[in-house]
């Protein structure tokens, strides 16, 4: 199953360091190496998010999500990306933008430097709330429960995760964006549309999908009710009616069968586009770091793009083995992970952090969260077995 699910990542391994090899010789395969290794180091945390979402989606957009997807998250956001801003923020056509930075490599790093402020409100902001949805939903599985508890409760109120972005919005702006390290001057009204350009994103992207999801659900507990009452008061006859009817897309209520079909459809597709942009933000402190290695657009998109390609096996990985299943607070530790990227992609708008930090900040969360699951896990066991002994023991008595 391993050799499965990562064949493409090291076949593309392969490839991509031997041509790293040929076209700039050692010192950019070594490159090509590092920015593979920042990139995986850097996007662990998404890899968990991706899974939490995509084990929702059917075989098909499983495979959509590794072609369609990793084309988008390697050529669209590795390699166009910092080219179309830097063709926005410049003012000039995406082919000279192009030209810039196969020949003059230095202004094109700083006009991409140039442009964090606005990258990092916008991606910010997003991952803010998905964190913020998420620390402020009542669940059933707590793993800080002194403080998500009381975090739950707040979340009763309408709209509190958006206030709460929005306060954060608004400190950034007038703390951080101004006289920023990144481009210099006050950038606030900047990072204030940016920021709310991310919330919007946010909110329209992740409620038309999860409007279908509810939509779907809701199809799929009347369809089971409808098959439950015809085989209750009809008998095997009115069970195979309502079966055929449902399969004939009637099943009393038009064309159900078709609804369901067609909701599922919109719903993989909404949350299909939910990934993108979840990947779209995390990518945004890799391709900036990554100049801190090489402002080579093909080396660094040819690196981050081998680590985006093992981060989409991870995720594949992730559902098919049921992980976050067996590992219940690994979602949180993610969701932890995402919140303090988001905290420090809206410090680096005047700041300077290191990747290692990143990338160090999301392992050591997930890695706690990891061993907590082991902890529960085994404490399970160990009340289930004491149970079985006690049950052994009475009746034997």
């Amino acid at each position: 199953m391993l050799l499965k699910t990562f064949g493409w990542s090291f076949a593309i391994t392969a490839i991509g360091l031997a041509l790293a090899g040929v076209l700039w010789g050692w010192q950019g395969l070594a490159i090509v190496g590092i920015l593979s290794i920042l990139e995986i180091s850097l996007s662990f945390d998404n890899a968990v998010i991706n899974a939490g979402i995509l084990r929702k989606m059917n075989a098909f957009w499983q495979k959509i999500f590794l072609t369609v997807g990793i084309l988008i998250a390697v050529f669209g956001m590795r390699l166009v990306f910092p080219v179309i801003i830097v063709a926005v923020t410049a003012k000039m056509s995406p082919i000279e933008a192009v030209d810039l930075a196969i020949n003059d490599k230095n202004q094109y790093e700083h006009l991409v430097t140039a442009a964090h402020p606005a990258i990092a409100a916008f991606g910010g902001i997003f991952l803010l709330m998905i964190f913020l949805d998420f620390i402020f939903e009542e669940r059933d599985i707590r793993w800080l429960g002194w403080l998500e508890k009381p975090l739950a409760k707040l979340g009763k109120l309408d709209t509190f995760s958006i206030v709460v972005a929005l306060i954060g919005l608004l400190i950034a702006a007038t703390t951080v964006a101004t006289d920023v390290a990144h481009g210099g001057g006050d950038k606030s009204a900047t990072v204030l549309l940016s920021g709310v350009a991310g919330l919007l994103t946010y909110l329209i992207v992740g409620g038309i999908s999860g409007y279908f999801e509810d939509k779907l659900e809701e199809e799929e507990d009347e369809d089971e009710d409808d098959e439950a009452g015809a085989a209750e008061g009809e008998g095997d006859e009115g069970a195979k009616a309502a079966t055929n009817a449902q399969l004939n897309g009637s099943g009393g209520r038009g064309s159900s069968g078709a609804s369901v079909v067609g909701l599922a459809s919109k719903a993989a597709f909404f949350l299909f586009l939910y990934l993108e942009v979840i990947d779209a933000s995390f990518s945004f402190d890799g391709v900036i770091g990554a100049f801190a290695i090489t402002n080579d657009i093909f080396e660094m998109a040819l690196g981050l793009g081998i680590g985006a390609m093992y981060i989409r096996s991870l995720t594949v990985f992730l559902v098919r083995r049921g992980t976050l299943d067996d590992y219940v607070y690994l979602e949180h530790g993610a969701h932890y992970a995402i919140g303090a990227l988001a905290v420090i992609l809206l410090v680096t708008i005047k700041y300077e952090i290191n990747e290692v930090i990143t990338g160090l900040v999301g392992v050591v969360l997930i890695a706690a969260s990891y061993w907590s699951s082991v902890r529960r896990n085994r404490k399970e066991a160990a009340a289930g077995e004491d149970a079985e002994a006690k049950t052994e023991v009475t009746s034997g008595v």
